[in-house]
């Protein structure tokens, strides 16, 4: 099945968007999401707690890496020949999807109780304070757009199991079939075509007439 250039552009908005906001949570983690308290040792804005930390890094990242290898896999989707190569493509990107979409349920409920437990003296929130809201703010955000990733996936495999993905079309390069040419000439219909026509220069079966000659 091809796609056309609008509907290209809807397909490739939740990827976008997914991609965007697991970069908005991976990136402000790792550039804000730590705190120095005069020692070597940083520690995690979210209640001092690194797993909070290590957990938002870790699915902002794979996230991000995913939405990539998503979006080259739907922009050469039309390319692969082979039936199962596409149902095994879309079931990836179904699995993964439902199981990112859970995850970051979890980071946003996660990171969202360990900083409410955070309190200023324990850490001085004013630093890495809108970095920690906006890792929570997008891991919900994420939510949604990796939930929209998923419904589309299995739209694209409801589609594929009433043949119009998942055809052999693929197979031979989608060429439709024509039918042979007529050898008929135009106008002529088949009644007119079937008349049978005597060649030219055939015997006769009457008898000939024999005239007597007069002497």
């Amino acid at each position: 099945m091809e796609y056309t250039a609008e509907e290209t552009s809807v397909q490739y908005l939740f990827p976008n968007g997914s991609e965007i906001f697991s970069l908005v949570v991976f990136a402000s983690i790792v550039n804000e999401g730590y705190v120095n308290l005069g020692s070597e040792r940083l520690h995690c804005v979210f209640n001092r707690n690194a797993d909070a930390c290590n957990y938002g890094v870790f699915v902002g990242l794979v996230g991000l890496l995913a939405c990539s290898f998503f979006f080259m896999l739907d922009y050469k989707f039309s390319s692969i020949s082979s039936v199962k190569d596409r149902k095994k493509a879309i079931m990836l990107e179904i699995g993964f999807s439902g199981a990112w979409t859970f995850l970051f349920f979890v980071g946003f409920c996660f990171l969202a109780n360990q900083w409410s437990e955070t309190t200023a003296d324990e850490l001085p929130l004013n630093q890495g304070a809108d970095a920690a809201r906006a890792a929570i703010a997008f891991s919900f955000f994420s939510i949604i757009t990796w939930a929209g990733l998923t419904v589309r996936a299995v739209q694209k495999y409801l589609l594929g199991t009433d043949m119009t993905l998942f055809t052999t079309e693929h197979m031979d390069g989608g060429a439709p079939t024509q039918p042979y040419p007529s050898n008929s000439p135009v106008g002529v219909t088949a009644e007119a075509s079937e008349t049978y026509q005597s060649p030219p220069f055939t015997e006769s079966n009457a008898a000939p007439t024999y005239q007597v000659p007069i002497y």
